[in-house]
């Protein structure tokens, strides 16, 4: 299941929705504001959304990572909106059996929705002026994927 929220994220009460009395481990990846990127100084972030295709991709990239890694539930949410610095930008959990096949669908899930979910992150600046993050990480990556590429939530070094 995958979400936009304009709203903060509580990884308290996402973390709850994924608790199954069959899991034996759980993973968690929270992407947070940081306060520089290339640079300079960053005193912000805005996300922008394509809602139904961000949920339609990101549903997709859940149920993938549930039948290549065999776990029982994978929930992840992002923002879309202004966040300040410290701000959760996305959140990824995952529940399964043994923690081995936790950790890789965590990875794939938030690696999946850098390149394919249509997200996009402006970066307000300390001098009053913003610019759009283009990541050449993903599109590189995105050139080899059937899937395709949307742009890039940011949540990782560039």
């Amino acid at each position: 299941m995958f979400e936009i929220s304009r709203t903060p994220i509580d990884p308290v009460a996402l973390r709850a929705r994924l608790d199954d009395p069959r899991a034996g481990g759980f993973v968690a990846f929270e992407g947070w504001v940081r306060n520089h990127n290339l640079g300079k100084v960053v005193t912000a972030l805005e996300y922008q959304a394509y809602d139904a295709l961000a949920i339609k991709e990101g549903d997709a990239i859940i149920a993938e990572a549930k039948a290549k890694f065999g776990i029982y539930a994978g929930l992840a949410v992002h923002h879309a909106g202004l966040l300040p610095i410290g701000g959760i930008a996305v959140w990824v959990g995952v529940s399964s059996a043994h923690r081995d096949a936790a950790f890789d669908a965590c990875r794939y899930i938030i690696d999946e929705i850098k390149i394919r979910v249509p997200v996009w992150k402006n970066e307000h600046y300390t001098d009053g002026s913003t610019g759009w993050v283009e990541c050449l990480e993903c599109a590189a990556k995105a050139a080899h994927s059937p899937q395709g590429h949307f742009g890039c939530s940011g949540n990782h070094k560039h």
